[in-house]
């Protein structure tokens, strides 16, 4: 009987572009996601296609990421950036250009679909249909869980988004979850079968961020040496809390006003979502609370400068009110400074509350403010939790995330087909 491998995998990404830096318009946690796993796949012997939206005229259609791994622009729509709201009526012309590449090859090209995020899903669901191989879908967020807790200023997510997640939970061959709650939240809220929901930790770029010395980063970034910085990353908009942390430095300020001198309030990223209806929401908010002279706005950046940026900092803070893991949590950590976390979703998991940083219930400056003073007047106990946060974070390298789905996927090949597979050496 002849035997298969899992050879090539055909990855799905309508809303993103895994080349688009992250922290600007829709690009975050899930294009570092894709472009890791792609390049550690591709380590293993297994080829990655991620099919994406051609958004400028002047993008090749095919792209090579890294060895292995290709990027195709398929055009659907025009050449531009467009809103997650306007994208399902460009779906029909993206699935048309994903079945047209497929089809300039022999069957069997691609051995297994991996679709990102519900639109995705919407698309590798058709394909998996017209191909015949199994549809392994991540959803990275849930439109359920984030209506559940809405930030001040968010828009719920529709009901057409709710209905196209319930289609591919129930169509997927497999589910990745970035943790247990995030299974949990899949069986629970969407009805999904536990056998098809793997557990799958995301990563760590343990090359990029490592730990450093933190005066000759805040050197390099020209912040003085004896400063308090307090750091948050991530695209600003609401979901991700950023007016927390300004609310929060306030209510420090005022509790202890000898820290003025040196605050540095940091916001490393650029306008998204609910954030682009106002693009000075958080200039002004600092204006307001009389705090602008310590706030510093920074833009999106590499990996390699965001990582000094995490060296320098005495804290990173993620507010946010909802994250399926948080990875700038984890590459804090993996720079020896500890996060202030919002004890919600993936964050529960990527943080050890009271080892390698602090988990603060609900959004009330205040709490945030008392958790935040603590870092700034026990420095031992802050340097304790930083080398804590190296360990913990050295558990969760990309390698292992791309080892553990190529399981999976080889697991859905198996119940997909009646030959036996072999796994990739």
């Amino acid at each position: 009987m002849s035997r298969r491998r899992v050879n090539r995998v055909a990855t799905i990404s309508v809303h993103t572009s895994p080349l688009d830096q992250p922290g600007t318009g829709d690009a975050g946690g899930m294009n570092v996601y894709i472009v890791e796993v792609a390049k550690r796949l591709a380590h293993l012997g297994v080829e990655v296609e991620i099919f994406t939206r051609h958004t400028a005229r002047d993008q090749p259609p095919v792209t090579e990421l890294a060895p292995g791994v290709l990027v195709r622009h398929v055009t659907a729509g025009p050449y531009e950036e467009l809103a997650k709201d306007e994208l399902p009526a460009q779906l029909c012309a993206f699935l048309s250009g994903v079945l047209r590449t497929e089809a300039m090859y022999e069957p069997g090209y691609y051995d297994v679909i991996h679709s990102h995020y519900w639109l995705s899903g919407q698309v590798g669901w058709l394909a998996k249909e017209r191909w015949g191989v199994p549809l392994v879908h991540t959803m990275h967020t849930m439109a359920k869980v984030k209506n559940l807790a809405l930030a001040e200023g968010d828009k719920p997510e529709p009901a057409a988004r709710v209905i196209g997640e319930e289609q591919v939970v129930d169509v997927a061959d497999r589910l990745i979850a970035n943790t247990d709650a995030e299974a949990a939240e899949l069986i629970s809220l969407y009805g999904a079968a536990p056998e098809r929901v793997a557990v799958v930790n995301p990563g760590v770029n343990l090359g990029t961020f490592q730990p450093g010395e933190q005066g000759g980063a805040r050197d390099r970034l020209g912040l003085p040496r004896d400063a308090v910085v307090l750091l948050f990353v991530g695209r600003i908009q609401p979901l991700k809390g950023p007016d927390v942390l300004l609310q929060a430095a306030a209510r420090m300020l005022e509790a202890d006003p000898s820290l003025r001198s040196r605050l540095v309030v940091t916001c490393v990223g650029g306008l998204s979502g609910a954030g682009l209806c106002q693009p000075d929401r958080l200039r002004e908010l600092a204006a307001s609370l009389g705090i602008e002279d310590v706030v510093r706005n920074e833009p999106p950046m590499p990996q390699a400068d965001l990582a000094d940026w995490y060296r320098a900092a005495t804290v990173t803070v993620v507010p946010s009110y909802n994250e399926s893991f948080g990875l700038v949590a984890l590459e804090s950590q993996a720079c020896g400074t500890p996060v202030a976390a919002a004890s919600v979703g993936g964050l529960r998991t990527a943080v050890r509350d009271g080892i390698t940083g602090v988990l603060v219930d609900g959004h009330d400056p205040g709490d945030w403010a008392r958790a935040l003073l603590r870092f700034t007047r026990e420095p031992a106990w802050r340097d304790e939790l930083g080398r804590a946060a190296i360990a913990h974070a050295s558990m969760f390298g990309w390698s292992a995330t791309a080892g553990r789905l190529a399981e999976v996927y080889t697991g859905a090949m198996v119940e997909n087909s009646t030959l036996p597979l072999v796994a990739n050496q």
